[in-house]
Formats: structure tokens, sequence, C-alpha cells
């Protein structure tokens, strides 16, 4: 039986500060140059994570008519290294007027609560300080 809660990443460098993120099912995300900078993709990370919690609670009520979820922070430099302080996921959620629409914005809320609190794997790992081990291969 397959283990189903192994994830990676292989990041190749293919430029001067460029590298492509390869994953198992074959894509691949290019990072540096005019691309998205690896603090970038911590934030694209977080807000995609609880995007897709949310989405799926309401997108089974409704199509939304706007959807967009903006994370930003500090960058900050200090005696402890480099890291990200203040972060901030805010949501701007337009859906259509009736029914399904208030139906959708009924239960949007619960489902960004329910995201930060349990169900986006990215944010509870930043928040709850998850370790990171380094290793140099021969």
């Amino acid at each position: 039986m397959a283990d189903d809660t192994f994830r990676s990443v292989r990041v190749e460098r293919v430029g001067d500060g460029r590298y492509v993120a390869h994953n198992a099912s074959g894509a691949t995300l290019p990072i540096g140059g005019e691309d998205f900078t690896p603090v970038e993709l911590l934030l694209a990370a977080i807000g995609s994570c609880t995007a897709t919690d949310a989405d799926a609670a309401i997108s089974r009520r409704v199509e939304p008519e706007t959807f967009t979820v903006t994370v930003a922070g500090d960058k900050v430099q200090d005696e402890s290294g480099n890291r990200m302080e203040n972060l901030v996921v805010t949501f701007r959620v337009e859906l259509p007027e009736g029914p399904e629409g208030d139906r959708a914005r009924a239960v949007l809320p619960r489902a960004v609560r329910l995201s930060h609190e349990r169900l986006c794997t990215v944010s509870r790992t930043v928040e709850l300080g998850t370790p990171v081990k380094t290793v140099l291969e021969d």
C-alpha cells in the first residue's frame, strides 16, 4: 500500500537565480528571475490552500461572481534571521443574488474559519512552526 501522506517537490537550478520546481505528476513551476520568488510562493501556497477549502464549500451551492484571495505580510531581517511576519489572508468573494447565493454567503465565514483553524495544511504548518531539516548529500 502506497504512503498517501508523503509529499515532495524537486527544485532544479536552470540559470543564474532561476529555478524550476517539479512535482510527482510532472507539473513544473518557474521560480526566480521574472517569475515568483520563494517568499511569493509561500504566500501563494497559503492563499491557494485556504482558497481551495473555502471555494469547495461555496461552489457546491453557487458559482461565485468573483473570488480573490490576497495574502500579504512583512519580510523582516533581524537577529533571528529572515522571516515573514504579520501575515494576513484577505478574501474578496462576490456571490450572486438569490437563494443559492444566500446559502453560499451563509457558509462562507465558517468555511474560511475551518480552513484557517484546521484544514489548510500550509497555513497550519506555518502557524505551528514545523521544524525544517536540511541534508547535504555527497
